[in-house]
């Protein structure tokens, strides 16, 4: 069964709140591939943090659970997401931490 007929989902983050300089970005990736989830995340120019990741509903579901509570030492205010188109997931290999934009 492939992965679409698993019923795939692929959505962008944007973490809001003290995300940077407190090892938020290694807290997400840790998290995600614990989970199995393929994707990214970086630091914003913003001082956000974003990420994409891809997997099934529950994989997605406990990677936002993670997001909310966060890293020791951050605070996330807010988390804006954004579902994307599954072709989205074609590009996505394992989780990792991109460098800054």
């Amino acid at each position: 069964m492939s992965e679409q007929e698993q019923g795939l989902i692929v959505r962008h983050y944007q973490v809001e709140g003290r995300v940077q300089g407190v090892g938020f970005r290694w807290f997400v990736q840790r998290e995600a591939a614990e989970i199995g989830l393929r994707g990214w995340v970086r630091n914003s120019p913003h001082g956000h943090v974003e990420a994409v990741a891809a997997g099934s509903p529950e994989q997605i579901a406990e990677l936002e659970t993670a997001l909310q509570r966060g890293s020791r030492g951050s605070r996330v205010d807010r988390i804006r997401i954004h579902n994307l188109e599954d072709a989205e997931a074609d590009s996505l290999t394992e989780f990792r931490i991109e460098g800054a934009v």
